[in-house]
């Protein structure tokens, strides 16, 4: 289990700073189990090869955390790998469907291949729903729970790399006690 974070370059050097006081707003990715790491990370490139690979690399020596990515000059590279975490993370979302809310507030999530109004019994209230397709509340994705956490840590990843970019920070990585 990994956690990347980002933080200012100042903060990583051996001697005193000047503004080496001030605060600094921590990015960094939540913990989550090995397998949804493990997955969320699964197949992504970084460099020629798989982000996971490269980790592994880095830890290689034992230190508990070190540099993966200093910009400037690795911003494309992960820039592209931020867009791999979003893309597969669209790609494994889940089946497309549209949401209804019943009046008691449940909602009915049906694919998107309804073609036809349909009516069904709510469940909670015994209330006739009628599931238009003229009058759906919203678009959603259908996917089981694992997959549905293992997108949001994709996204999470992502968003922390590109932050980091943004603000010229280095991405570091550590091990994660999956216990803390």
């Amino acid at each position: 289990m990994y956690r990347f974070t980002s933080k200012p370059a100042w903060t990583l050097e051996a001697r005193p700073v000047d503004g080496a006081g001030e605060a600094f707003e921590l990015l960094e990715t939540p913990l989550k189990s090995p397998d949804v790491v493990s997955r969320g990370l699964a197949r992504v490139e970084y460099r020629s090869t798989t982000l996971l690979a490269r980790v592994e690399q880095a830890l290689a020596d034992g230190k508990p955390e070190v540099v993966l990515v200093r910009p400037p000059n690795d911003l494309p590279a992960l820039l592209r790998t931020a867009d791999q975490l979003l893309t597969f993370s669209r790609q494994e979302a889940g089946e497309r469907a549209s949401v209804w809310r019943c009046t008691c507030g449940t909602r009915y999530a049906v694919p998107v291949s309804l073609m036809r109004p349909v009516s069904i019994r709510c469940e909670r209230c015994g209330s006739t729903l009628d599931l238009d397709p003229q009058r759906i509340v919203e678009q959603s994705h259908l996917a089981d729970p694992l997959m549905a956490e293992v997108n949001a840590y994709r996204k999470a990843v992502s968003d922390c790399f590109r932050e980091a970019m943004a603000r010229g920070w280095p991405v570091l990585v550590s091990k994660a006690d999956p216990a803390r």
